[in-house]
């Protein structure tokens, strides 16, 4: 039988959509999760995105790829009313953990907010076009199939035009000349572990081995209301820029922020190492299968999935010091430990010879001018990894043998010439403000798109859906 994803003459490539539940607006504190509330919500404009993209392939049909963090099932924070299964504590306070029910249930809560855009992505299959969904780090519990079907079952679709769906791991290689990643496998912090097998075991059930930074979103910045996830100086600071933001937003509306980050930070250090503890389910009987399977869907060989792993930058979440540095552990050891020792020199001496508690006030408050030193030159490593490296480039093109390879994940869009390799990057649809008010968006709702020339598809554009028309980045407009 004929491979329908074989080919292709135009296609569409989108990544980051986010697309989440919908955050009621809270009356008391209006600016909580503000990004997350329906005012921000892009359905309408996908759905006018979606029929316009006809008008610059003139109407022949348009391959749309959707590549990673489609769905962010990591900020989903909804529960199941009478659930048939076990719901910790945490999981109630920071959203259910990636099992199967659980995932099926997350993105049956997505798809009900936005049922405008599983419908206008189904209009867009029936009128001959189709869709590629590859995972992101936002989305790895697209890995159980039951959420797959989901997905397909809400796009109401027959027989013959679910053949024009289909979902792939991390990679997807269109018309044999464009690689196409999410690109969170080359960032240590947002990394699945090992998407061939992205199974494992624990206490009896299965789920997907989340990353660091899906773990950070849980039990971090679900708890945070105040910190937009779509924009990385919004939640990666010096401390005193945490410590302004604090006294601007949050002093009253959270006032036990410090709480709520220790809790936080430390269950992500937990579930992290625990994680990397637990080892992948691995049949070896099958495993050949299931390379062959990830190719296939892929329009890959199998020799290019195991070349394509061994590309991957190591996780973060082997490096238990280092993780506890991205989440602030090691500053608040040092002011715990200097305070702890102090304590107990004023508590020995004070036992000998009263003591003024100025004895013991006065010598902690000398404790924050090296915290200070310590904590300035201490800087986050996230940001290293956004943009890949000229390497991988380069190899990732040797090995799918393709002169273009396009990612997402940074939220940053992108087109340059990096070594031999065209790099673009589809920048983010999300609700990605650099400010709590949602009053100064990023550049957004950019996308790819790959058409042919006299010498086949040599040419690819980054352009910006904007008022219903597609503009490049000097604005012109493409019509057809």
């Amino acid at each position: 039988m004929d491979n329908p994803f074989k080919s292709a003459t135009f296609t569409a490539i989108v990544s980051d959509l986010h697309l989440c539940e919908e955050e009621p607006v809270n009356l008391k504190f209006p600016l909580w999760k503000k990004y997350k509330t329906k005012e921000f919500f892009f359905d309408d404009v996908f759905e006018q995105f979606l029929n316009h993209l006809p008008n610059l392939s003139g109407g022949l049909p348009i391959e749309l790829v959707l590549n990673g963090d489609i769905f962010d099932f990591d900020s989903v924070l909804a529960q199941p009313p009478r659930p048939h299964y076990r719901v910790s504590g945490i999981e109630r306070k920071r959203g259910l953990h990636p099992q199967e029910q659980k995932s099926v249930f997350k993105i049956k809560i997505i798809l009900r907010a936005h049922k405008q855009w599983i419908e206008a992505l189904g209009e867009f299959v029936r009128a001959g076009n189709r869709i590629v969904f590859v995972y992101g780090n936002h989305d790895l519990e697209l890995h159980f199939k039951e959420a797959q079907r989901e997905v397909l079952s809400h796009l109401k679709l027959n027989e013959e035009e679910l053949k024009r769906v289909t979902f792939t791991e991390w990679f997807y290689i269109s018309n044999e000349d464009t690689l196409i990643e999410h690109g969170n496998q080359y960032d240590p912090y947002c990394r699945c572990e090992d998407p061939v097998n992205p199974f494992i075991e624990r206490a009896g059930y299965l789920e997907v081995r989340l990353p660091f930074g899906s773990w950070a979103t849980r039990y971090i910045v679900n708890g945070v209301g105040f910190f937009n996830p779509h924009v990385d100086s919004n939640y990666i600071m010096s401390f005193w820029q945490y410590f302004k933001f604090f006294i601007k937003y949050m002093a009253r509306s959270q006032p036990t922020l410090v709480v709520t980050w220790v809790f936080g930070a430390f269950a992500t250090l937990k579930q992290t190492i625990s994680d990397q503890l637990h080892p992948a389910i691995r049949d070896p009987l099958s495993v050949e299968l299931r390379i062959e399977d990830i190719a296939k869907r892929a329009n890959a060989t199998p020799s290019m999935v195991r070349q394509l792993t061994e590309l991957f930058l190591p996780s973060a979440g082997r490096n238990p010091w280092l993780i506890a540095r991205e989440l602030w552990l090691d500053r608040a050891a040092i002011l715990i430990g200097a305070f702890y020792v102090l304590l107990n020199i004023y508590i020995y001496v004070n036992a000998i010879t009263p003591l003024s508690i100025w004895w013991f006030l006065g010598p902690s408050a000398l404790v924050f001018p090296p915290f200070l030193f310590y904590s300035s030159f201490v800087h986050s490593e996230v940001l290293r990894f956004k943009e890949p490296q000229e390497r991988i480039l380069s190899l990732a093109a040797l090995i799918t043998k393709v002169q273009r390879i396009v990612y997402g994940h940074t939220h940053v869009s992108r087109h340059e010439i990096i070594g031999a390799v065209e790099h673009l990057n589809s920048g983010t649809w999300s609700p990605a403000f650099t400010d709590v008010e949602c009053k100064n968006p990023i550049d957004q709702k950019t996308f790819v798109w790959i058409f042919p020339s006299l010498e086949g598809r040599r040419l690819a554009k980054l352009l910006k859906f904007k008022d219903g028309v597609a503009e490049d980045r000097f604005h012109s407009k493409h019509n057809n």
